[in-house]
């Protein structure tokens, strides 16, 4: 790995991409719809990196911890990245091409001693023989050194996972202290096939976002490790809204998809969901509230010309705050509400982005927030593929992107935010001249709308079948070609 430099405005994903978006069409990268509320410009932390697909800090330590997803974790010291863990032996094999599996997840315990790690491991007992894969979430300690001692591992979770896809991965916790567990529904396609059993929607089939009796897949969960409740590894809190109902106490909110990064703004809970072909969105996350997959996908029916806003006992189908079309993007990638100082204009905005090249921001108030795009100097486009976020403990804020065409590679990298070289720190100003110019490198055409050919499964350009990525078939495709553009991997 290269040694951090700082300065390092993000550079071309360069010429196979832009060879990739011309050959098939892909629309990759995508002009922005109008003038930023900002101007950034990404400092370059750490690069070399895999594939980066969570940045963590521990508590009482200012360096970032970064996730690589082939299995291994590196702590950002002052003279580079130095490995605190290596999950590999008991992971399954992640290659250079196309997956959704591996290490995806890690949170530090507020008391900074130990840390949670979640990663996909091959089938553990109690994984049905027809499934792909096992969920699983580790306790680790964390040594005075900051390393993750885990050959000492204590298991919390093990979920059967029948398809290699829409894994989500993300942990967080809350300033509750306990422990919140982003889960997607199983994979495959339309939440539906091995391993996803029936609900009470009667006009698709699937789906597990739907049931909180049979398993935990498309949930947030919401556990306690300090405790134990019948005899679980784990505690459940009290005040979870399945305890003493019918349902499985750990789920928290359900009816997602495959949530890809949730973070926290004091005491609310946002976390993003990729959706199946058409839609893209942002939850603002509540105790008991249904997201609505697979009845609806966004604020609109799923695969069904008309649906219902409620379940059959009269719980809303809760309509996400923020969502936007596959004429902007293909995955959302969730991100924070910036608290730092450094970067004046971005205070109180929610930034996020979508894989394809884009980063966004929102106001984060009221019941609908109003996507922006978000101007990064020196061009105006990010020119690389994101995969998440971070903030450190002053509230700065990180991204984690990737340039190569799969977790194989060395091109992924970890950038810090700030005011781009110019520009008036202002909150209430801005750079014209850069906003102007807001355009990505990579340009196309948008995916055209999928059809419903009256048997149940979506047909056409967004189809995802339940051999390629939980983003449709322009995954399926750019993995297919081996370039750049297979970095869909793991929303």
């Amino acid at each position: 790995m290269s040694l951090p430099r700082r300065r390092d405005v993000l550079a071309s994903v360069g010429a196979s991409a832009s060879a990739l978006a011309g050959c098939l069409d892909l629309g990759l990268g995508g002009s922005t719809d109008g003038d930023a509320d900002a101007v950034v410009s990404l400092d370059t932390v750490a690069d070399g990196f895999a594939a980066p697909v969570a940045v963590a800090f521990r508590p009482g330590d200012d360096r970032p911890y970064v996730v690589d997803q082939p299995g291994r974790a590196y702590r950002v010291d002052d003279d580079g990245p130095t490995e605190v863990v290596d999950l590999r032996d008991r992971m399954v094999s992640v290659g250079s091409g196309y997956t959704e599996q591996g290490f995806l997840g890690l949170a530090f315990h507020p008391d900074g001693e130990r840390a949670y790690v979640r990663y996909s491991a091959p089938r553990r007992g109690g994984t049905p023989e027809d499934f792909s894969h096992t969920f699983v979430l580790d306790e680790v300690p964390v040594t005075a050194e900051g390393a993750l001692a885990v050959d000492d591992e204590r298991t919390l979770l093990e979920i059967p996972q029948p398809q290699g896809n829409h894994n989500a991965g993300d942990l967080a916790f809350g300033p509750d202290g306990y422990l919140y567990v982003a889960v997607g529904d199983g994979g495959g396609s339309g939440d539906r096939g091995t391993g996803h059993v029936d609900d009470w929607y009667d006009a698709n089939a699937g789906g597990n976002g739907q049931d909180v009796t049979e398993n935990l897949l498309g949930s947030i969960l919401r556990i306690d490790p300090d405790s134990r409740t019948d005899g679980k590894p784990y505690g459940i809190p009290e005040d979870n809204p399945l305890v003493d109902r019918d349902g499985l106490a750990e789920q928290y909110a359900w009816g997602l998809r495959n949530p890809w990064r949730l973070s926290f703004d004091g005491d609310r809970l946002v976390a993003a969901d990729v959706g199946q072909s058409r839609w893209e969105e942002v939850n603002v996350i509540r105790a008991g509230a249904n997201y609505g997959w697979n009845v609806r996908e966004g604020r609109h029916c799923y695969d069904a010309d008309d649906c219902p806003t409620e379940t059959p006992d009269g719980d809303p189908l809760v309509d996400p705050v923020l969502e936007y079309s596959h004429d902007v993007g293909i995955a959302v990638v969730g991100g924070h509400v910036y608290r730092g100082s450094d970067v004046p204009a971005l205070d109180g905005k929610y930034v996020f982005a979508d894989w394809r090249q884009r980063l966004f921001l929102a106001d984060p108030s009221g019941d609908e927030w109003t996507r922006e795009d978000l101007a990064v100097a020196p061009g105006g486009g990010i020119e690389r593929f994101v995969l998440a976020f971070g903030t450190d403990h002053d509230g700065e804020l990180y991204v984690a992107t990737d340039g190569n065409s799969g977790p194989g590679g060395e091109s992924g990298r970890l950038s810090k935010f700030e005011p781009a070289d110019g520009a008036d720190r202002s909150p209430t100003d801005t750079t014209a001249a850069l906003t102007s110019s807001v355009t990505t490198a990579l340009t196309g055409t948008p995916l055209p709308p999928t059809t419903d050919d009256g048997n149940g499964d979506d047909t056409g350009a967004g189809q995802e079948s339940d051999a390629t990525p939980g983003f449709g078939v322009l995954a399926g495709l750019a993995a297919i070609a081996g370039t750049a553009a297979t970095r869909i991997r793991n929303r």
